[in-house]
This record gives structure tokens, C-alpha cells and sequence, in this order.
């Protein structure tokens, strides 16, 4: 296993929209939302551990699921857990990773991924990810991998590509922003774009120099503690500085603004997992196409639900179709599926209304 090689597993966000199961104090990625008996967060681990050295994957994460990473992944370290102790987005959390990997091996090659996505062809998301690896080892250049659409989508971003050439990895022309239906369906006519999937590839020394150059403010914050990094004060040196780092996504920070990204469009097949919807177009269905997890359900004319229990507790459903149906502890929700994005609304309504502990 090639001792470059190097992983920042992103496992900081909330997931409202899969709420009740996903809250505030124990996030969706630490769940198995597919019955599979691994969390989300334990299946991204494994897929990344085929190809870079479990010592060299870090966990990118809130201060508050410290504890919850350690339980799930009892073969990291401490070290490896990199905390953040606020809510910055995601560019200088990724900054202050690249140093510390900087800091073990000026030589690392590093993928940045979320901890809570569906990949099937795990051999092939392993082979694209390597071929940008490559790439990035012979050249100073930022990779992504593009998921080839399926459907003119409105809820992801895209990226266009430039069309010349004959290389798999295309240069990137520009980053694209969630468009309405109309530009979906224009965009998938083109032929040249895809959807962002937010996975990134570069060396350490490549995503350096492009804060070095593009966001000299945050790189001259972080670039101060090299020093505590990996040592017994990285953690004073971060508590303090981290929250006077702007709040920005790489996306605005680095990628629309460097001239040499490159995409390759992916082999395998990927989800998101965003939304109890997506989640349900994943999972094996019944004879009355209801997608059913760690539950045992009598239905009568119902059908397309996305039912989901817990030890697998029965649930009888009659008269109801295309539904969201969650049953929690303290929580039920029923809900229809096509109004699924406004679960993060009815959230915020059970806050006010009940309090936090439910969040």
C-alpha cells in the first residue's frame, strides 16, 4: 500500500434532513441508514482503507462526535481524529488537515471525501481515485471526480468540462451552481457536465500553495501553528484560532478561482444519500415496492413508502403510499416523500415547539 497515499474523511455535518433518525448529537453518518450492519461513517472507512494505510486516513469531524468516531473506528488513534471546535465550512478545515499531513510526509497525495455516501463499485471508485492520485504525484494540479447525471437534478451542483481533448481526466472549464430545471436539462443536452459530488484529490503541497495564492489570510492563520501540529499543542494552538477562520467552502475558496482542476468522470455508481428519498431509490424493495429497514411490516394497499423501525419492530401501514414513515424512540414521523426537503422546516417547527433534545 503506497505510504503517500493519504484520506480526509469529512464527518462534521448534521444530516437534518434525515432527521428523526439523524440529530444533532448523533448525525446520520454514524448510523446504518441501509441495514447493511456498518454505519455510513464504518463503510467510507473500509473503501478508502483498500487503497490508503489505515494510519493515514484522518477523520475530520466536530468536537462533539469525538467520542462517537473513536467507538466506530477503534482502529484509529487519537491523532488521527481532527477536531474542530466551530463550524468554519469546509475550506479551512481542509487547510489545517493538509498541513498536518503536510507536516508527517511533504511527499502525500491526499483525497478529501464525505463520510456519508452510497458507492457500489468500490474496485472502481479505488481505480479512479488512484488514476487521480497519479496525476496529482506528476503535476500541480487539483482533481474531482464527476458523477455522470441520470436526470436533469436541481439539488446538485455541477461542473463543466472543457470538450477538447481525449484524456479521461478532462480540464475543468467551471463550477456550476444548483441550477433550476430548465438549465438541468440543458446542461445534460450539452453532453459536458456532471454532477459535483464534493470528492477531491491533490497533493499537499498542490492545495498549499493554492491557499498560499488565493486565500493568503487563512493560509498565514493556519500556516502559524505548523509548529503544534502532530505535537501536544496542536490543540491549545487550534481551540484558539480556528474560530477566526472565515466561514467558506473550498468550492468558493480555491476551486473557481484556480486555473488547473481536472475531472474525471466516475466508474461507479454513487448517491448521495441527502434525503430519505435518495435513500429509498437505493434500497431493495418489496413485492409493493416499500423500502423497509430493520423493520417488519404487514402492509395493505400501500405502497412506495420508505419505512424504517428500530429492532425490527412491526409496523402495520394501511392506506398509504409514498410516504416517509420513521419511528424513533421519543419520535415518529410521517411524512410524504415529495415534501421531503421541507423535513429540515418541520425540524426546526419541533424544536420551537417541544425543545432541543428532540434536534
Amino acid at each position: 500500500m503506497n505510504k503517500n497515499y493519504y484520506a480526509v474523511l469529512m464527518a462534521g455535518g448534521v444530516g437534518s434532513r434525515f432527521w428523526p433518525i439523524s440529530t444533532s448529537e448523533n448525525p446520520k453518518q454514524f448510523h446504518d441508514m441501509l441495514g447493511t450492519g456498518d454505519t455510513l461513517i464504518q463503510k467510507t472507512f473500509q473503501r478508502l482503507n483498500k487503497f490508503v494505510p489505515t494510519e493515514n486516513i484522518l477523520i475530520l469531524t466536530n468536537e462533539r462526535y469525538n467520542d462517537l468516531v473513536l467507538e466506530q473506528l477503534p482502529m484509529v488513534t487519537e491523532e488521527q481524529v481532527v477536531l474542530e471546535p466551530a463550524m468554519r465550512n469546509t475550506a479551512p478545515c481542509i487547510l489545517y488537515a493538509a498541513l498536518k499531513i503536510q507536516k508527517m510526509n511533504p511527499n502525500g497525495v491526499m483525497i478529501v471525501a464525505p463520510s456519508d455516501h452510497w458507492i457500489e463499485d468500490e474496485d472502481a471508485f479505488a481505480k479512479d481515485v488512484t488514476t487521480c492520485f497519479e496525476k496529482c504525484e506528476k503535476e500541480e494540479v487539483l482533481c474531482t471526480l464527476g458523477i455522470k447525471p441520470s436526470f436533469p437534478n436541481t439539488g446538485f451542483g455541477y461542473i463543466e468540462f472543457e470538450k477538447t481533448g481525449k484524456s479521461e481526466l478532462k480540464k475543468v472549464a467551471q463550477f456550476r451552481e444548483k441550477p433550476d430545471y430548465a438549465t438541468a436539462k440543458e446542461f445534460l443536452a450539452q453532453g459536458n457536465f456532471l454532477w459535483n459530488a464534493g470528492i477531491f484529490m491533490w497533493s499537499v503541497k498542490t492545495i498549499v500553495n493554492a491557499f498560499k495564492n488565493y486565500q493568503k489570510e487563512q493560509y498565514n492563520l493556519f500556516e502559524s501553528g505548523t509548529s503544534c501540529y502532530n505535537t501536544g499543542d496542536e490543540r491549545a494552538f487550534i481551540k484558539e484560532n480556528y474560530p477566526k477562520a472565515e466561514n467558506i467552502s473550498i468550492d468558493y475558496a480555491i476551486l473557481e478561482q484556480s486555473k488547473s482542476i481536472f475531472v474525471l468522470p466516475a466508474t461507479f455508481d454513487w448517491n448521495d444519500l441527502g434525503t430519505w428519498g435518495s435513500l429509498y431509490n437505493k434500497l431493495d424493495k418489496d413485492a409493493t415496492e416499500n423500502a423497509i429497514v430493520d423493520a417488519r411490516v404487514l402492509a395493505q394497499d400501500a405502497n412506495g413508502n420508505m419505512i424504517r423501525a428500530h429492532n425490527k419492530k412491526i409496523v402495520v401501514v394501511d392506506g398509504l403510499s409514498d410516504y416517509i414513515i420513521v419511528d424513533k424512540e421519543d419520535v415518529l414521523l410521517i411524512y410524504p416523500k415529495e415534501k421531503e426537503q421541507d423535513i429540515k422546516k418541520v425540524l426546526n417547527t419541533v424544536k420551537d415547539t417541544f425543545g432541543n433534545e428532540f434536534a
